[in-house]
């Protein structure tokens, strides 16, 4: 039986009671609050559900990273970057990358970024813990993903495009990123095969979490995640 949140208790079920079918359902209920989300994120739980359907909370074995010393750039995307056709900037427009990523016209089944879920995004923005990274082309926004932090720790939430590599752009320069705080991942929470093309591979739960852990315990900055253009 999956474990109801109580609407006044942040505490999440232990990792390890998590369903293998399907994947990685932990819990169902609670909210969407900034303290919830965080207290989430910082063990390793994500939300995902559709409209209309209770809140369930997730934590995958295996679960996806790309290790950013091994992420893939192909002879195409290498020839991109190269031209220089793109800029790339952090948290420049993180609304408008959520909206993007909720309505990419990849999505054929619909979107889990509903009306709800952007609020509290939107909210974990305005507080520091999640970020965007946007590629431009003479002014327009054309990639980009947004994923939430906690410290080091980084757990992609999603990504969208509108020219070709623009969101492996924004993949790439999110790796630069982490790699200058020595973090070694990019959680990616599900393997999809976009995501494999990249690079990423799938890990235990246990492993992920000494890597988690490792991340969120990096002393960084506190202008690091400041809004400023790196590509």
């Amino acid at each position: 039986m999956i474990p109801q949140l109580h609407p006044e208790i942040l505490a999440f079920p232990p990792l390890n009671q998590a369903l293998t079918d399907p994947n990685g359902l932990l819990a169902f209920g609670g909210d969407l609050s900034l303290k919830r989300l965080v207290n989430a994120y910082t063990h390793g739980i994500f939300p995902w559900f559709n409209e209309g359907d209770p809140i369930m909370w997730w934590s995958p074995d295996p679960r996806a990273i790309i290790p950013v010393e091994d992420i893939k750039v192909n002879r195409t995307l290498r020839k991109v970057l190269n031209r220089q056709t793109f800029t790339v900037t952090l948290n420049r427009d993180f609304t408008r990358v959520l909206e993007l990523c909720a309505h990419a016209p990849f999505r054929k089944e619909g979107t889990w970024i509903t009306p709800q879920m952007k609020a509290a995004y939107i909210a974990l923005h305005q507080q520091g813990y999640a970020h965007s990274i946007e590629v431009w082309q003479e002014n327009e926004l054309v990639g980009g993903l947004y994923g939430v932090a906690i410290n080091g720790f980084f757990s992609g939430e999603s990504m969208f495009y509108k020219r070709s590599n623009a969101s492996k752009v924004a993949l790439l320069s999110l790796a630069k990123l982490l790699k200058e705080i020595k973090v070694t991942f990019i959680d990616c929470q599900i393997l999809n095969p976009f995501l494999q093309e990249m690079g990423a591979v799938e890990i235990s739960r246990q492993a992920f979490v000494e890597l988690k852990e490792t991340a969120i315990n990096k002393v960084i900055a506190h202008d690091f995640w400041q809004q400023r253009t790196l590509m």
